[in-house]
């Protein structure tokens, strides 16, 4: 029994990387299933629902924006990678991971696999509920934040963020060691 593994928010500027890994049954009716990505936030939406309800086991875990300053993006999404798996209820034979490296510390075999999320129905299924998630949290941050915009943009280095950024400066949640959010603090020190 196998889980698949994949990431979300490698790129933005603000919060944290989401993980997720799945272990799906021999027989599972997920229509849809692929990368998340290519699917509309509705269909994400029922289909992380339904993973929920069909997996045989699911975690989605994270590694938070200071972890990723103090560790860099990559080595932070394998750190998060490791610890949804760890926090399966099922511990799996092995790992499909989306991708081109297997986080190290893992007790079981590990494939990357690239593209993955498009050709191996669990890793898609991690795909869309670490996807979910992550969106989530920008929503609930775009609550506090609205100026911000990141119910639009996600964190995202969209134009429409940097503007906001440059506008209303960093927030605790934005990456320190990601250069636009680090140019932004350099100029407000200059002041």
């Amino acid at each position: 029994m196998w889980a698949g593994v994949d990431e979300v928010g490698r790129g933005p500027l603000i919060g944290s990387v989401v993980t997720a890994a799945v272990i799906l049954p021999d027989h599972y009716d997920l229509p849809f299933l692929t990368d998340s990505k290519k699917l509309t936030a509705k269909k994400r939406d029922y289909l992380a629902s339904a993973i929920r309800e069909q997996a045989l086991a699911w975690c989605v875990a994270e590694a938070s924006a200071c972890e990723i300053d103090e560790l860099n993006i990559l080595q932070a999404s394998l750190l998060a990678m490791r610890r949804a798996v760890e926090g399966l209820s099922i511990v799996p034979s092995g790992v499909w991971v989306d991708g081109n490296r297997c986080p190290k510390g893992l007790s079981m075999a590990c494939e990357a696999i690239v593209k993955g999320d498009l050709t191996v129905p669990a890793i898609s299924a991690a795909s869309i509920l670490a996807k979910v998630e992550r969106d989530a949290q920008m929503d609930r941050l775009h609550k506090h934040f609205p100026l911000y915009g990141f119910d639009k943009h996600k964190g995202y280095p969209t134009a429409a963020h940097f503007v906001a950024l440059k506008a209303h400066g960093a927030l605790p949640e934005h990456r320190r060691s990601f250069a636009p959010v680090k140019a932004v603090l350099m100029q407000a020190s200059l002041f």
